[in-house]
């Protein structure tokens, strides 16, 4: 006698003769009369535990872009795609200045030269689109050179910086480098400021609530002081050797 697959409640891909995937699986959400530009219908889910996507972008050195995905409450799933939809699970659709470009199965993928902006939809493994008050979860992000980061540095040392008021966290102190590595300040205010990095003359914007990063490589020695220019205070001391 052969036992049915899914026992002890392991998600199955399986389904009777003559229903789809769509239908069997109509548990993951519920399954909208809506579909998108594709034909592909939307699967939706509640707000409070759904899926995410963001997508960040940088040049690559043989043309066009190399696009980063960085997904919550969410994994690519290339195994199982054509399969059950099961929550939190799937793979992304790719579409460049609004026309379908392929599917990305991990968190990197290359858009060719050329194109303007990307749209990137997550869907589940049955192809649905993973969906929240009636839209599809997914993320746009306008391409060129004012909108690609610039690389991170591969070695290098990081400094987390929070004002709130006049109090600095961690307090003030003395960051050791070396000549020619890379320095990212994270900094995070409560009031509008700026950044300012003495010798370097470098100068950040700095906005109430909303992280900002500045990259330098430091590449004189001496001690350099790093502080707000409208509350005057003292971040942080960089002591380049």
């Amino acid at each position: 006698m052969l036992l049915a697959a899914g026992c002890g409640g392991r998600p199955t891909t399986h389904h009777k003769p003559g229903t789809s995937h769509q239908e069997v699986t109509g548990g993951s959400g519920t399954l909208l009369a809506a579909r998108d530009e594709s034909g592909h219908r939307l699967r939706e889910v509640p707000a409070e535990g759904a899926p995410a996507v963001r997508i960040a972008s940088r040049p690559d050195t043989a043309g066009g872009w190399n696009i980063h995905l960085t997904v919550e409450r969410f994994r690519f799933t290339p195994e199982s795609v054509g399969g059950a939809a099961i929550p939190g699970r799937g793979y992304a659709r790719v579409l460049v200045d609004g026309k379908e470009a392929g599917r990305a199965y991990g968190p990197w993928h290359h858009i060719p030269p050329g194109a303007r902006a990307v749209t990137v939809r997550l869907h589940a493994d049955d192809h649905t689109v993973w969906a929240v008050a009636g839209k599809p979860v997914e993320a746009a992000l306008p391409l060129g050179s004012t909108h690609a980061p610039a690389p991170t540095p591969t070695t290098g040392r990081t400094v987390e910086i929070t004002v709130t008021g006049t109090s600095v966290q961690p307090p003030p102190s003395r960051v050791e480098l070396k000549k020619g590595e890379h320095l990212t300040l994270h900094v995070t205010v409560d009031r509008a400021d700026t950044l300012h990095v003495h010798g370097y003359d470098r100068e950040l914007p700095l906005a109430p609530g909303r992280p900002a990063t500045l990259t330098l490589t430091v590449d004189r020695t001496g001690l350099f002081e790093v502080e707000t220019h409208g509350s005057g205070l003292l971040l942080t001391q960089l002591v380049v050797r």
